[in-house]
């Protein structure tokens, strides 16, 4: 499945249907008076988050979405049909912008979240509407109420508990194949992971979904590379995981330069609970593991774990880390109930 993660969509919410001018008109009845109904409300543009989605490649092929228009009014009192509401059907994880691309409308996180984009125009009255004692003959009906045009903007923030950062060819899509049912493209040139990838890693008869996003490089902030775009993905996660290559010479520097990007692209990533992990130690000996892992220490300020996705080193470790940190947090962000007076 193609991946996309922001688009442009126009809506407009159906018009109000007019109202009717008429008379009754029967036989015996000399003064029948006004019978003209009112015109059907319009259409109105709803967003919804539901299952199953993780990507907006919908919208790439319509862009364009309208609601129908109210009927109008007729005769014999009769109001016009309402025009039928559409729905835009998202993933969770969805925000709404307005035309800017900035301002943030809506924000689904939730399924079933169900938000009012565009409001269908009220129908007109019909002329039955404004008959009083002293004018029992109106001749006025209402038009319709317009109905609202915008363009907006939807962008999708993937929900996942854990999230994988690291330089490009740092082992994330090998980590995620290795723990998860997931099959990202693996090779051993950078740049293999072009979108951002889910999985449901399980650990201890529990599940938490880890996100794979595409190698940050120097300057990915100001637009290098192709990471930047997908750090949104991880803004949402609990923990993030930082994987550093241990068979690069400068892992120090390697590590450095993520979290300049990630202070850089600013928000809470910087401040984000984050675990520093040196990978693919099957392929160091025990000497240049010792070394590896302290010149991280010394760069990080606290310890490291080691990790070999490829051999399952320590692989169950990293997993039980990650699975307490996601605990935790879920635990502070747990609304705190208010105590119930008791009563004996």
């Amino acid at each position: 499945m193609k991946f996309l993660d922001l688009t442009k969509v126009y809506i407009r919410s159906g018009g109000g249907g007019n109202g009717c001018v008429s008379f009754r008109r029967e036989k015996y009845i000399e003064y029948g008076g006004p019978d003209g109904g009112d015109g059907g409300k319009g259409g109105s543009v709803w967003v919804e988050a539901v299952e199953g989605l993780n990507t907006l490649i919908d919208f790439r092929y319509q862009q364009h979405f309208f609601a129908k228009n109210g009927q109008s009014g007729m005769g014999n009192q009769r109001t016009g049909k309402d025009g039928d509401d559409i729905t835009l059907r998202v993933p969770v994880g969805t925000e709404i912008l307005d035309e800017d691309e900035e301002t943030v409308l809506a924000d689904l996180t939730e399924v079933g979240q169900k938000v009012l984009l565009a409001k269908g125009g009220n129908g007109g009255f019909g002329n039955l509407h404004f008959k009083s004692a002293t004018n029992q003959a109106p001749r006025r009906a209402n038009p319709g109420q317009e109905g609202i045009e915008r363009t907006l903007w939807l962008r999708l923030k993937l929900i996942a508990d854990a999230g994988l950062l690291g330089l490009p060819n740092a082992g994330k899509s090998t980590f995620l194949s290795a723990t998860s049912n997931a099959r990202p493209k693996i090779a051993d040139y950078p740049f293999t992971t072009l979108h951002p990838n889910l999985g449901v890693v399980g650990i201890d008869n529990t599940e938490f979904v880890v996100a794979d996003i595409p190698g940050l490089i120097e300057g990915a902030h100001e637009g290098r590379g192709i990471g930047d775009r997908f750090l949104g993905h991880v803004e949402r996660c609990a923990v993030l995981l930082h994987l550093v290559d241990g068979t690069s010479e400068t892992v120090a520097e390697d590590y450095r330069t993520i979290i300049n990007e990630l202070e850089a692209y600013g928000g809470e990533l910087a401040t984000k609970n984050r675990i520093t992990v040196l990978n693919k130690i099957d392929a160091l000996d025990e000497d240049e593991r010792a070394e590896a892992k302290a010149a991280l220490e010394a760069e990080v300020g606290r310890p490291v774990m080691m990790l070999s996705s490829v051999a399952r080193e320590g692989l169950n470790e990293v997993l039980r880390t990650l699975r307490s940190q996601i605990d935790d947090d879920r635990l502070r962000q747990k609304p705190v109930e208010e105590a119930k007076p008791w009563h004996p």
